[in-house]
C-alpha cells in the first residue's frame, strides 16, 4: 500500500469513529423520544391531571408568596389560595352547566330562523347565473351513465324468475325503558371521570405547593449540581418568570372572558357566560384560539336573529377585543412574544391535541413554554430551546457566513438593515462581517474552503458593500429602553489600542482632495474582502482609499505602488494565525518603495495580546484588530496634518484646501 493511501486510512479512522458514535447517539435519542411519546399517550389519564396541577401551581404560587410576605405560614396560605381557586372553579362550572342546559332547551326555537336563512340562501344560489350553469353541467354529467336509472322512472316491482316478490317488512327494535337505577348509574359514570380528574389535580396542586422547595432541590440534584450557584439562580429565575407569566396570562384571559360575556349579554346573544368561559380557555391557544372562541357565538347569533346585525356585532366584538388585547394589553404587561417560534406553536398544538385531545390543545402553549425554559437552563435539554424557541438558530456572524457560502448578498443586506436600525455601519462590519469572515478563514485553514469558494465570498462581500453604499456611518437616534435591540447579546470585539479613539460625531472630516490610503490584502481573497470593508469605511469618513489584492505584496507588484502618493498603508489579515516573518518581509519591501508612508498591520478580530506580540515582531508602525481603530487613526492623521499645516487657499464652495506636491489634505469648512 502506498504511503499516501496509508495516511488517508489512518486519518479516516477517527472520523469514522466519530460518525459511528454520532449515529449511535442519534439512535439513542430517537428511541428515548419514541419511548417518551408512548408513555405520554399510554399514561395520559394520570399525566394530564399532573400537567394541569403543575401549571396551576405556577399560577397560584404568586398569591401564596404575597400571603407569606404578610406573615401567614405556608400551610394556611396554601389552603386559603387553593380554597379560593376551587370556589372560583366550582362557581364557573355551575354557571357553565346551567348555560349549557338552557341553550340545549332553546335550540329548537331557532330552527325556524335557520330554515328561513337556508331557504333564502338556496334561492339566492338558484337565481345566480353562474351557480345555475354549474348545477346544469353537473346534472348533465349524471345522465352520461346509461346504466344509471332515470330519476323520473317509476320503480318496478321486484321480480325473480318471472314471479313477483313481496317488499320486505320493516322491523323496528326498541329498547326497554331504563330503570331509575340504570339512569343513576349512567349519570354517575358520566360525571365520575371529570370528578376523578379534578380530585387528582387538587391533590397534586396542594402537594406541589407545600413541597415546592423540596421538589426544587430534587430537580437541581437531578439535572446536576456541579455548579450549584448557577443552577440555583437559573431554576429560581425560571420558576419566577414562569409563575409571573402564567398568572398574568390567566388574569388577562379571564378579563377577556368577562368582557366577552358582558358584550354578548348587551348584544343579546343567549348563554353569554358559556361563551365567555370558552373565550377564556381558547385564548390559551395562540393564533387560532380567538377564532375558535368567536365561531360559536357567531353561529348562534346568526341562528337567533332573522337578520345579520347580531352576528356582525358579535364578530366586531371579538375582533376589536383581540386587536386591543393582542397589540396593547399583552405587550404592556408581559410582552407579546411567548418565547416560542411560530412553527413550534403550531406543531406543539397539533402534537398535544393528538396526544391528549382537547385538553392538550389548551395546555399546548404552557407546556411548550415550560419545555423551552428547561432547555435554556438545563444543558442536557438544550435541544428543546433550539427546536422550539424563538431565538435565532444561528448567531449573526454564523448567518452572515452561511449566506456568504451560497452567495446571497440580498439576505445579508437585509440582516444589515435590521442591525443598522440600532447601531452604526462600522459596528456591523466589526461585530458581524469580520467575525463571519474569520469563520471562513478557519475553514480555509482546515482545507475545506477551496479557492473558487473564496472568490465567491469576496464577490458577495463586494455586492453587499455596494448595497450598503448609501448608508452613512453614524449611529441612529437612541432606541427606547423597553425595545430589545437586535443582536444585543453580541460580545464586544478586541479592545482598541490605547492610542486609538473614535473621533466624536462633530469632529471635522476631510473633504475634496483627500489623504490616500492603500488597503492591501495580506494573503488571499478573504483578506481582500476584509480590506474592501475597510476601504468603504474610509471613503465614508472622507478618506481616499484604494483596494489592492494580495499579489501587490510580491516584488513585481510593489513596483506598481511606487509614486502612488499613499500616505498610509493598511495590511489586512484575518485573525492572528499568520506568519510574523511573512508580514515583516512585506512591510520591509513596502518601506523601501514608500518610505514616507505609515504602515498599519491589521489583524482583524485577533486577541489583543497576540496582536501586540505580532506588532513587535513585524515592526509595523501600528497594529489594529478592528475597523474602528484604523478609521480613527486615519481620520486623526488627516486632522493633525490640517491643524499643523493650516489652509493656504480657499475653495469657492467654502472649503479651505492645503495643496502638496505628492498628496492633498483638506481642511474642514
Amino acid at each position: 500500500m502506498p504511503v499516501s493511501e496509508l495516511f488517508d486510512v489512518v486519518a479516516a479512522r477517527p472520523r469514522r469513529k466519530r460518525d459511528f458514535q454520532r449515529t449511535v447517539d442519534m439512535l439513542a435519542t430517537l428511541v428515548a423520544l419514541v419511548f417518551s411519546v408512548g408513555v405520554l399517550y399510554i399514561a395520559r389519564d394520570i399525566l394530564v391531571p399532573i400537567a394541569i396541577a403543575v401549571l396551576l401551581s405556577f399560577v397560584l404560587s404568586q398569591p401564596i408568596l404575597v400571603l407569606r410576605r404578610l406573615g401567614l405560614p405556608r400551610v394556611p396560605a396554601v389552603m386559603i389560595v387553593v380554597a379560593g381557586a376551587l370556589f372560583i372553579a366550582f362557581a364557573a362550572s355551575a354557571a357553565l352547566t346551567r348555560q349549557v342546559s338552557e341553550l340545549a332547551v332553546d335550540l329548537p326555537k331557532y330552527q325556524t330562523t335557520i330554515n328561513g336563512k337556508i331557504s333564502r340562501l338556496r334561492d339566492l344560489v338558484s337565481t345566480n347565473a353562474v351557480f345555475e350553469k354549474g348545477a346544469t353541467a353537473l346534472k348533465s354529467i349524471g345522465h352520461l351513465d346509461p346504466a344509471r336509472p332515470s330519476p323520473d322512472a317509476t320503480p318496478s316491482p321486484l321480480q325473480s324468475g318471472g314471479e313477483n316478490i313481496e317488499a320486505p317488512v320493516l322491523v323496528e327494535v326498541r329498547q326497554p325503558a331504563p330503570s331509575p337505577f340504570a339512569m343513576v348509574q349512567t349519570i354517575v359514570g358520566t360525571a365520575l371521570s371529570p370528578l376523578e380528574t379534578a380530585a387528582i389535580v387538587v391533590i397534586f396542586v396542594i402537594f406541589i405547593l407545600l413541597q415546592r422547595e423540596d421538589l426544587r432541590n430534587r430537580f437541581i440534584r437531578l439535572v446536576g449540581c456541579d455548579d450549584l450557584q448557577r443552577t440555583t439562580v437559573a431554576m429560581n429565575d425560571a420558576a419566577g418568570r414562569l409563575s409571573r407569566f402564567f398568572l398574568t396570562q390567566t388574569l388577562v384571559n379571564a378579563a377577556f372572558g368577562v368582557v366577552v360575556t358582558a358584550g354578548l349579554y348587551m348584544i343579546g346573544v343567549p348563554s353569554p357566560i358559556l361563551f365567555g368561559i370558552i373565550a377564556f380557555l381558547m385564548r390559551f391557544v395562540p393564533y387560532v384560539g380567538a377564532i375558535i372562541s368567536a365561531s360559536f357565538p357567531f353561529a348562534l347569533a346568526a341562528a337567533v336573529d332573522p337578520g345579520w346585525a347580531m352576528a356582525l356585532e358579535t364578530l366586531a366584538l371579538f375582533l376589536v377585543l383581540e386587536i386591543l388585547v393582542g397589540n396593547f394589553v399583552e405587550p404592556l404587561l408581559y410582552g407579546r412574544n411567548t418565547g416560542l417560534s411560530p412553527i413550534a406553536v403550531v406543531v406543539s398544538a397539533t402534537f398535544w391535541t393528538w396526544l391528549w385531545g382537547p385538553i392538550g390543545l389548551v395546555l399546548s402553549t404552557p407546556l411548550t413554554v415550560c419545555l423551552v425554559v428547561l432547555g435554556r437552563h438545563v444543558d442536557q435539554l438544550s435541544f428543546l430551546d433550539v427546536i422550539l424557541g424563538d431565538a435565532p438558530a444561528l448567531t449573526p456572524e454564523e448567518h452572515f457566513y452561511q449566506r456568504m457560502l451560497v452567495g446571497d448578498a440580498s439576505e445579508v443586506a437585509d440582516q444589515a438593515e435590521q442591525f443598522l436600525k440600532t447601531s452604526s455601519l462600522i459596528a456591523y462590519y466589526d461585530d458581524v462581517a469580520l467575525k463571519g469572515l474569520l469563520m471562513a478563514e478557519v475553514d480555509l485553514k482546515r482545507g475545506v474552503l477551496h479557492e473558487g469558494r473564496q472568490e465567491q465570498i469576496k464577490e458577495t462581500i463586494m455586492e453587499v458593500i455596494e448595497n450598503l453604499s448609501d448608508h452613512v456611518d453614524e449611529p441612529p437616534a437612541a432606541v427606547p429602553e423597553p425595545a430589545k435591540r437586535p443582536y444585543a447579546d453580541l460580545e464586544d470585539g478586541p479592545a482598541a489600542a490605547p492610542s486609538l479613539e473614535i473621533p466624536p460625531e462633530d469632529a471635522p472630516r476631510p473633504a475634496g482632495p483627500r489623504k490616500a490610503v492603500l488597503c492591501i490584502a495580506g494573503r488571499n481573497a478573504l483578506d481582500e474582502a476584509a480590506a474592501a470593508l475597510l476601504a468603504q469605511m474610509l471613503e465614508k469618513h472622507g478618506m481616499e482609499a484604494k483596494l489592492e489584492p494580495h499579489q501587490m505584496l510580491t516584488i513585481g507588484g510593489i513596483l506598481h505602488l511606487t509614486g502612488s502618493g499613499a500616505q498610509i498603508i493598511c495590511l489586512s489579515y484575518l485573525g492572528g494565525e499568520v506568519s510574523a516573518a511573512r508580514v515583516r518581509y512585506a512591510i520591509r519591501r513596502l518601506r523601501r518603495r514608500l518610505p514616507e508612508a505609515r504602515i498599519i498591520a491589521a489583524f482583524w478580530q485577533c486577541d489583543p495580546e497576540k496582536a501586540s506580540e505580532l506588532c513587535g515582531q513585524t515592526k509595523a508602525d501600528l497594529c489594529a484588530t478592528r475597523l474602528a481603530e484604523v478609521v480613527a487613526f486615519c481620520v486623526a492623521e488627516a486632522k493633525a496634518h490640517i491643524d499643523s499645516e493650516g489652509p493656504i487657499s480657499a475653495d469657492p464652495r467654502g472649503i479651505e484646501l492645503r495643496e502638496e506636491p505628492n498628496s492633498a489634505l483638506v481642511g474642514a469648512a
